[in-house]
């Protein structure tokens, strides 16, 4: 059976199931106290119980497999959840939120919302160190941003965006919006990213020149001379390269913009789909159902006395 004819994708009981065996795979646990002794954890039954609900006797609380996770109060049915989690996967340059509103038959502004929850599930909890001893990370730094010349009534070219971004050559990739290309600026991410056991790899950029000296070495190649490639194909960008490439054709073909607000979203999907790259659409998508846990995001004010 082909992905896109799972049951989970069309019926809501086969997509709890799915979502509680990924989320609980040693059977469920209260996230209201933690409690995960099975003898203690009642299933729901009956026309009187909402479906998928358990009770915790050690805290007398209730709960269901989305507590706690993005898709918590979510009006949009749980199949189309894990339908959008499997499109937005699948989809190596990514997916409008027009073209997933028409695909799951819900408005743009629920399309547009549900993939920046989802976006916030493949963003991991914790980055780094990547590298290490006898291993080459490569950092490199682009802009963001449309040109003057590109638009029709711009009295001034439009705002750039820094992106500075981290590959272990044979590993991970983690990419930052940053206010500049400031020595401080760029070593500051670059330390608590990169192990300083590893090899650094950059290009002529003279900011790279005192972190790369904390490094076990430093290589950089002269871009501005046409050289892209040195010590017989030890110092090179080309992997960082090749992340720019795909990031942009993603903005070019189908985001065409994106705001500074959301930037970082935006980057931690694209860096979720790099450091995948080697699973299946399937195995991608069970990647991102797990990190839905303990990520809440709304738009809406949560102190009380505003809502007064």
């Amino acid at each position: 059976m082909s992905d896109l004819q799972n049951p989970a994708f069309t019926n809501e009981d086969k997509a709890r199931e799915t979502l509680e065996a990924i989320r609980w795979p040693d059977g469920p646990y209260c996230p209201h106290c933690g409690n995960a002794e099975q003898a203690r954890i009642a299933k729901g039954h009956g026309l009187a119980h909402r479906t998928g609900l358990y009770y915790c006797s050690a805290c007398n609380g209730q709960f269901t497999v989305t507590i706690g996770t993005v898709m918590e109060d979510s009006k949009i049915p749980l199949s189309k959840w894990l339908f959008a989690m499997h499109l937005l996967g699948a989809s190596k340059k990514g997916m409008s939120a027009l073209q997933l509103s028409r695909m799951l038959g819900v408005t743009y502004k629920s399309a547009w919302f549900l993939c920046h929850r989802i976006r916030e599930a493949m963003t991991p909890k914790n980055i780094g160190p990547i590298g290490g001893q006898n291993r080459v990370v490569e950092a490199d730094e682009t802009l963001f941003g449309g040109k003057k010349k590109n638009r029709a009534f711009a009295k001034k070219e439009p705002k750039k965006h820094t992106v500075l971004t981290l590959v272990d050559r044979d590993g991970d990739s983690h990419s930052f919006h940053i206010a500049n290309v400031k020595a401080k600026t760029l070593r500051e991410t670059i330390v608590k990213v990169a192990s300083r056991k590893s090899y650094l790899a950059t290009d002529e950029l003279a900011s790279y020149e005192n972190v790369g000296k904390e490094f076990s070495g430093h290589g950089a190649v002269n871009h501005s001379a046409d050289e892209y490639v040195r010590l017989g194909g030890f110092v090179h960008v080309n992997t960082a390269e090749c992340r720019f490439s795909l990031m942009k054709r993603a903005v070019f073909g189908t985001h065409h913009s994106i705001s500074e607000a959301h930037l970082s979203r935006y980057l931690a999907e694209w860096d979720f789909k790099w450091n995948t790259r080697k699973m299946t659409d399937g195995e991608r998508a069970a990647t991102a159902l797990k990190g839905i846990e303990g990520k809440r995001l709304t738009y809406r004010p949560t102190n009380e006395a505003m809502h007064a």
